[in-house]
Parts: C-alpha cells; sequence; structure tokens
C-alpha cells in the first residue's frame, strides 16, 4: 500500500469505465477479489456478454462513450434503478497517436476528446445527484503527467494547450480542443487536461454550494503491456515496428514503464480505500525514481491544469456540446446535434 492511504475493508458500488482491458481490467479484478460492487460499462452489447461471462454477477451496461446518446441512455437508466455510487472512476481513454486522419464520434467531435474527456464530463453530469447519494462518495478521474510541458513525457513533441477553446466554440466538426489543425499525440495530451480541469472545476462547484466530495486526478506513469492487446493497441496498429523498438526501450532497456497489474492496483487503492487527506482536489502521479522504481506521491498539476477560468468556460463548453445544462443533476434532454 502507498503512503497516503489507510486499508478500508467497507464493501463499496464502484462504477468504473475502461474496465475490460488494461489497468482498468487488473483494477477490476482486485476490486472483485476485495468483495466491491462493480459496475463496468461496456461499448458494445457483445463486449457486455463476455465480461458478464468472465464475472458473473457484475453489471455490465452497454455504453458507448463515442457516443453521447448511448451515455445519455446508460445515465438514464441508472437515474431510473436509483442506486447510490460510492466511487464513480472516469478511466477509459484511446490514443491512435501517429494517425493522419481525424477520426469523429457520432456527434462528430475528434474522437480522443470525445471518448477521453468529453463523454465523461456528460456521465459525471448526469449521475452526480446518485454519486452525492453514495457512502463516503469520491470521485477518481484517470489522467496522465502528459498534460504537463514541464512532466516527463509532456514535453515530447507538441505540447499540450487547449488555447481559447477555439475548437469547442466551433462545435462538431472541429479536429482539435484549440480550434488548430489535426495532431494525433497532442490530441491526447489535451485531452488528458481537459480531465484535470474537469476534476478541479466539479470539486470547486460543489464546495462553492456547501458540498464537499473528494476528487483525485491521477496519472499511472507509462504502461506498456507486453502483447498486442491494451491501451497501445491502436498505436500498434497504425505502427507496429515503432511502437514495439518504443517498447523495448522504455519498457525492457531503460525500465521507465508501469506493469498494467500494478498500476490497476493503485487505481483499485484510489477507488476504494481511504484518503488520509479526504477533502478537495488532489492529484497523484506515478513517477520514476529510479531504473525499475515508480512511486506514487501527491504533486501540482500543470500551471494551466490549475486556471480557473479556462476550467469554468471549459466545462461550460462541454456541458453545452453535450446537451447538458451547466449544472450537475439538470440533463437536458440530448441535444440532437447533428449525426455524421
Amino acid at each position: 500500500m502507498e503512503p497516503g492511504w489507510t486499508d478500508k475493508t467497507t464493501t463499496r458500488h464502484i462504477l468504473l469505465t475502461g474496465g475490460r482491458s488494461g489497468i482498468g481490467l487488473a483494477a477490476a479484478e482486485q476490486l472483485l477479489n476485495n468483495g466491491h460492487r462493480l459496475t463496468l460499462p461496456c461499448r458494445d452489447p457483445a463486449a457486455a456478454e463476455a465480461l458478464g461471462q468472465r464475472w458473473p454477477g457484475v453489471q455490465t451496461p452497454v455504453c458507448d462513450l463515442a457516443d453521447l446518446a448511448s451515455v445519455e441512455r446508460f445515465a438514464n437508466t441508472l437515474l431510473a434503478q436509483g442506486e447510490p455510487i460510492d466511487t464513480l472512476v472516469l478511466n477509459a481513454g484511446l490514443q491512435y497517436a501517429g494517425a493522419q486522419q481525424t477520426r469523429w464520434s457520432a456527434q462528430g467531435f475528434e474522437l480522443t476528446f470525445a471518448v477521453n474527456h468529453l463523454a465523461h464530463q456528460a456521465l459525471l453530469q448526469r449521475v452526480l445527484p446518485l454519486l452525492l447519494e453514495g457512502r463516503e462518495p469520491r470521485l477518481v478521474v484517470t489522467a496522465s503527467d502528459v498534460h504537463d510541458p514541464k512532466a516527463p513525457g509532456g514535453g515530447v513533441g507538441k505540447a499540450a494547450g487547449l488555447g481559447e477553446l477555439a475548437g469547442l466554440q466551433k462545435g462538431p466538426g472541429a479536429a482539435m480542443v484549440d480550434g488548430s489543425d489535426f495532431h494525433a499525440e497532442k490530441a491526447y495530451k489535451d485531452s488528458k487536461l481537459c480531465n484535470v480541469l474537469m476534476a478541479r472545476e466539479v470539486e470547486r462547484r460543489l464546495r462553492e454550494r456547501g458540498r464537499t466530495l473528494p476528487v483525485v486526478a491521477w496519472s499511472p506513469g507509462l504502461v506498456i503491456p507486453r502483447g498486442d492487446g491494451g491501451f497501445f493497441r491502436e498505436n500498434l496498429r497504425l505502427n507496429p515496428l515503432g511502437q514495439r523498438v518504443f517498447a523495448l526501450v522504455a519498457r525492457d532497456l531503460l525500465r521507465l514503464t508501469e506493469t498494467p497489474e500494478r498500476a490497476g492496483s493503485l487505481l483499485a487503492t484510489l477507488a476504494s480505500e481511504t484518503l488520509d487527506q479526504p477533502a478537495g482536489f488532489q492529484y497523484w502521479s506515478n513517477r520514476v525514481k529510479a531504473p525499475g522504481r515508480l512511486h506514487m506521491a501527491p504533486m501540482e498539476p500543470s500551471l494551466e491544469a490549475r486556471n480557473k477560468p479556462l476550467g469554468e468556460e471549459l466545462w461550460k463548453r462541454c456541458a453545452q456540446l453535450a446537451g447538458l445544462t451547466e449544472e450537475w443533476g439538470l440533463p437536458c434532454s440530448f441535444n440532437g446535434v447533428k449525426q455524421l
């Protein structure tokens, strides 16, 4: 167990996105072994059935994060059931580094931003009433240190930066949040910056209204599994030789990476055990201390991630794009943004 947490064995109801593979799958397995009740949304019925067969009794509803209408249907089902959520873990993510062509969500948003951030804010806003009814509720958001140009990895290539949110002002069809031309690696970094801003903003909004919610954004470090699955599967498909060379150097020679099992264990800890400082927003980073040795500790996110006006405007713009009012717990009907 990392410093900063206290063991807690009380059973929790945990909603975890991205539980089918990678660190999400490893976290889900540990949480189940520890007796927690899980809801693991899946992209399509086939994935839901496969995961349900692996873990009978686990709720595996369909929720396609690339389709805001699917997110709305899933959230409405949860609200109708009315079961409180003790921990909401926004963990799912994708990256297609090296791609030259933009990919789009069902509503016409760049796919990295749509899945990694926009759908997660839409889900968060819609189910927040259930989270606030949970037992010692908390929000956990899987971000990445690459959101910070000064952090390891963040300064390699184009740095994260949201500018004046020109892409979000345009709406569907914008290739990047800042309105620039598409760049796959920057799109991922930007989505992680959005994640941290969102985590800070929801905690601030609740606190100003007299509600306290522990919110943790965290970076698992560079996680490169062995094999063709997991987070880097799209990158492997697009650039198999380059990705395998990168994995050999970073994982096997320099030993700068974390294992999916270890990262999943950290995520399970964040989701289920008691934080010694439960109130407010925290950012935790799992960084390399020596070859083969990483350490999880609280850190400051980037300067841009701490920009309060930017966080407020990002929240407002994303709420509008997702067909929501600016406040949580007051979802509009999905606004039918033109389908591509």
